[in-house]
């Protein structure tokens, strides 16, 4: 009799054993799925942080690409251009002859007084000269000055609106000693004139 009872739960007891090991075996996976999609929101979060991170760099990039090219704009705006004598074929003291002329208008108009002028042509350590000797004629000039502190101040302005580019690498100022509203300059200066 307990045979014929116990086969009597036989099925039930297997289909609930089956059911019970189904339902493991599904919630085994259902966990390591549920872990699963876990990771791939805690990968996603991640990701999209560092989205966000990487996009705002961009941004910082690109506003600092636009400012550098403003900045590089505005420089070519205000660039002077070199001076290009009318003639070809001439040496350097010829080709710079008209860029000097225009320098010693300023500083006759000025009223300032010339003590001395040395001249270097095409200075073996200036970088056009170097870079483009052929393309490029350069004078360095040692000016030895004398005037006023208007006079020197007007002339300085008018140098900086000239016209083409020149390159001032020295200023040597001091008072006279009997008179100190008179000024001693020594004064050294880079004309570029481009060959044409």
């Amino acid at each position: 009799m307990n045979n014929e009872k116990l086969k009597q739960f036989a099925i039930p007891l297997a289909i609930a054993f089956a059911a019970i090991i189904l339902s493991i075996f599904i919630g085994s996976k259902l966990t390591a799925n549920i872990q699963q999609i876990l990771e791939y929101k805690t990968n996603i979060t991640t990701k999209e942080q560092q989205l966000k991170e990487l996009q705002t760099k961009l941004e910082q990039f690109k506003k600092e690409a636009a400012d550098e090219a403003r900045r590089t704009a505005e420089n070519a705006a205000k660039s002077k251009p070199f001076y290009k004598p009318a003639a070809t074929g001439l040496n350097t003291e010829a080709v710079i002859a008209g860029e000097f002329t225009e320098i010693l208008e300023l500083i006759r108009a000025n009223q300032i007084k010339v003590r001395s002028i040395k001249y270097e042509y095409d200075p073996q350590d200036d970088a056009f000269v170097k870079g483009a000797g052929g393309k490029y004629k350069a004078a360095r000039l040692n000016m030895e000055m004398i005037s006023t502190y208007t006079n020197y101040d007007n002339f300085l302005k008018e140098l900086y609106k000239h016209d083409h580019f020149l390159d001032i690498q020295s200023v040597e100022i001091v008072p006279y000693k009997k008179n100190k509203q008179i000024l001693l300059i020594n004064f050294k200066l880079k004309l570029y004139s481009q060959m044409q």
